[in-house]
C-alpha cells in the first residue's frame, strides 16, 4: 500500500528502511516470521483443545438452564401469573437467558 503511493517506512530505532531493497527484505522477513509464529500458535492451540476434548473436558461457559429449570420456566410463563423478573429471580437466571430459553423451548412444549 505504501509502495503504491510511493511512500516508505523508516524506523530509526530498529534500522528498518523500506525505501531501500535491504530494508524491504528485512521487512518481508519479519512479516513472514510473524505469520509463521501465528500459525504455530494456532496449531498448538487446536492440538490442546482436541486433547482436552479427548479427555472429556468441555470448554466454554457452563449452561445455566437445565431441563428441570426450562420446564419450570415454561410452566410459570404459560400461567401468566408470575412476571418474568420474578421467574428469573426464582431460577437464578438473567432475563436474556429466560427469554432465549422460553423462545427455544416453546415449540418443543407445543408438540
Amino acid at each position: 500500500m505504501l509502495h503504491d503511493k510511493q511512500q516508505g517506512f523508516r524506523s530509526l530505532q530498529e534500522a528498518i528502511d523500506t525505501t531501500t531493497p535491504t530494508g524491504k527484505l528485512f521487512f518481508h522477513i519479519f512479516g513472514a516470521l510473524a505469520e509463521f509464529e501465528r500459525d504455530v500458535i494456532r496449531e498448538r492451540t487446536n492440538a490442546g483443545l482436541e486433547a482436552a476434548r479427548a479427555r472429556g473436558r468441555h470448554s466454554g461457559r457452563p449452561t445455566v438452564m437445565d431441563d428441570r429449570k426450562l420446564k419450570l420456566a415454561l410452566a410459570m410463563h404459560r400461567d401468566r401469573q408470575t412476571p418474568a423478573a420474578e421467574i428469573c429471580r426464582t431460577l437464578g437466571i438473567s432475563k436474556a437467558t429466560f427469554y432465549r430459553s422460553v423462545q427455544a423451548g416453546m415449540p418443543q412444549a407445543a408438540e
